[in-house]
């Protein structure tokens, strides 16, 4: 068992997994591009099928001429808090693989692989004092468009990477949800021999 703020593991995990949460609350201020890159660094060294490695990262940081376009490519429930964040990335995955004889085909994996990214990604950067906050409510088709994002390619999710601030820069609404998330049992999700949750 592990405990790291308020969160309580059943059995005794490494506390960075407690410890790694996603907050909104940022204070804006920037990011070495030297810490960006070993995040990255990190996140490229994830598992993939078949060292494919499908994961791919369009970024900007705060500050820099292309930080309001990707301010604009979030929901506005998501601009609100992640215009504060150091960086903006978005994650990108390649959806097919090219075989040994050179022929195209579909990479079934490329999703589950880009997640394996992502939470390297978030690791690091807890590790090096920062938080990252995944989203998925982005316009897709807007960052195709913009990022140049070429065919064969899917845009995952966006994250937003930063140092925290106090929740009190947030509105009152999302101030209350800013607390590291709770997990169900770990008897709900993993089951010996078959499947025996709730198909649901």
């Amino acid at each position: 068992m592990t405990y790291a703020n308020s969160r309580q593991s059943e059995y005794p995990v490494d506390p960075i997994f407690l410890d790694r949460w996603s907050p909104r609350a940022f204070d804006g201020t920037g990011m070495p591009r030297e810490h960006l890159l070993t995040i990255l660094d990190a996140a490229h060294w994830a598992p993939s099928s078949s060292n494919q490695q499908p994961w791919r990262f369009v970024f900007a940081h705060k500050g820099t001429e292309q930080w309001e376009t990707f301010v604009s490519l979030l929901m506005e429930g998501n601009q609100v808090w992640a215009k504060n964040a150091a960086v903006l990335l978005f994650i990108i995955s390649r959806d097919f693989t090219i075989s040994r004889d050179g022929e195209k085909k579909p990479a079934t994996t490329h999703s589950f692989d880009a997640g394996a990214a992502w939470l390297s990604l978030a690791l690091q950067s807890h590790m090096l004092g920062y938080h990252a906050h995944g989203m998925a409510g982005i316009f897709k088709d807007k960052i195709v468009e913009t990022l140049d994002i070429p065919a064969g390619f899917v845009v995952e999710a966006a994250v937003a990477i930063g140092t925290m601030a106090d929740k009190s820069t947030l509105s009152p609404e999302l101030a209350e949800r800013e607390v590291p998330s709770d997990r169900v049992p770990l008897s709900d999700v993993a089951f010996e021999g078959k499947f025996t949750g709730k198909a649901e």
